[in-house]
């Protein structure tokens, strides 16, 4: 099975959907994140405030920090290769990454389209 991990910069908490002002882009990956989890995706979270030493275990996180810097973050692994970095991926990139079938309303670009369904 595919493992989809995902290295989040420092948030006030592990989903980043809290505090007085929240990113939308956040809103949008935490109900991706879930959708995956619950559509049965091997996939996991780490924040960099909350849990650095995820981050100084994996080598190529290591890397990519040294390279770029936190504010490079996110990053995101599948099977410990960087498939993406700098912004959360859509619900459409953790469905291929993972082998999900999106629904197919989501596919013809009906109600679901973006990454949210209705």
């Amino acid at each position: 099975m595919t493992t989809i991990q995902v290295f989040d910069p420092t948030m006030c908490c592990s989903s980043g959907v809290c505090g007085a002002e929240v990113d939308p882009a956040l809103v949008a990956f935490a109900a991706d994140f879930a959708w995956a989890q619950q559509a049965g995706a091997s996939i996991e979270r780490f924040n960099l405030g909350r849990e650095p030493m995820a981050f100084a275990q994996n080598p190529t996180v290591g890397a990519f920090l040294q390279r770029s810097g936190a504010e490079a973050l996110p990053l995101i692994l599948v099977d410990g290769e960087v498939a993406l970095a700098g912004r959360y991926p859509q619900r459409e990139e953790l469905a291929r990454w993972a082998g999900l079938v999106l629904p197919a309303a989501a596919q013809a670009g009906g109600c679901c389209s973006g990454s949210r369904c209705c």
